[in-house]
């Protein structure tokens, strides 16, 4: 915990630089803010296939910057090979989920992790990840925050 602690001052602590070399601003906060897991604000996700959800809790995921997202995924859920374009930082809160690596889907070549768990991905790296039991997961990552599908057909804005 306290290297994910770390991790976490050190992002939000260092400006990043955007393509263009523009500073872009630290994250910063006006006030003091409790998220409580009874009244966060869940959404569909529409980046992911149909069943997540998601729940902003600081930044945003659209925007040049550090931003932190919870995601609940439902039991039995997959998330095809995809990639970002920035490094991610996910911790699992709760349940369980399988993580892989690679540009086919193959449950039996990748890692299943419990709650408390973390994950670092690097920018590009092609993963996909799955459940059998409905998880949550918080997302520590720089936006603006986008996916590409390995194959076009997985990805659920195209349908």
């Amino acid at each position: 915990m306290r290297t994910l602690l770390a991790l976490a001052i050190l992002l939000f602590a260092v400006p990043a630089l955007a393509a263009d070399d523009q500073k872009i601003d630290r994250f910063t906060a006006d006030a003091l803010k409790n998220f409580v897991p009874a009244e966060l604000q869940w959404a569909d996700e529409p980046s992911l296939p149909k069943g997540a959800k998601v729940a902003p809790i600081a930044g945003n995921p659209g925007a040049a910057g550090v931003f932190m997202a919870y995601l609940k995924f439902p039991a039995n859920y997959r998330i095809p090979p995809h990639t970002h374009p920035y490094a991610e930082l996910i911790t699992m809160l709760k349940g369980r989920a399988g993580n892989g690596v690679g540009e086919k889907f193959d449950p039996d070549k990748g890692d299943v992790l419990a709650a408390g768990s973390s994950f670092t991905l690097p920018a590009k790296t092609a993963h996909y990840m799955w459940t059998d039991q409905e998880v949550v997961v918080l997302l520590v990552a720089t936006g603006p925050w986008n996916i590409t599908y390995t194959d076009p057909k997985d990805d659920p804005r195209n349908n």
